[in-house]
């Protein structure tokens, strides 16, 4: 039984959340936490929150699993999301913001 976190437009290349979220993919959910909770990245923050059991999309299914310490992060991936172009005072060069979208799967 899996149980599925996604966020969206998070005001973070997705280049830096990959990094974060290849650490995590395929451990258990205690140890993720902890590693996340060290971790010096902005995107570790994020992820944690996802990965959490008090998670709101999260807590309806895992109540219903098993028990909380046999969960494994299943699959943690970041993609492209649209990117915010802004420019200082109207020059022609552009300063694009990159977003991202989170996904976060946690199964038994």
């Amino acid at each position: 039984m899996e149980a599925r976190a996604v966020i969206r437009g998070v005001r973070m290349s997705p280049r830096k959340m990959r990094v974060v979220a290849n650490l995590v993919r395929g451990k258990r959910v205690g140890e993720a936490m902890s590693l996340l909770k060290l971790m010096p990245k902005k995107g570790a923050v994020v992820i944690r929150k996802l990965s959490s059991p008090r998670s709101p999309t999260q807590s309806r299914r895992v109540t219903s699993m098993s028990t909380r310490s046999s969960f494994a992060i299943a699959t943690s991936t970041t993609g492209r999301s649209t990117s915010l172009d802004a420019a200082l005072h109207g020059r022609a060069n552009r300063i694009q913001h990159r977003t991202s979208h989170v996904t976060v799967t946690v199964a038994n």
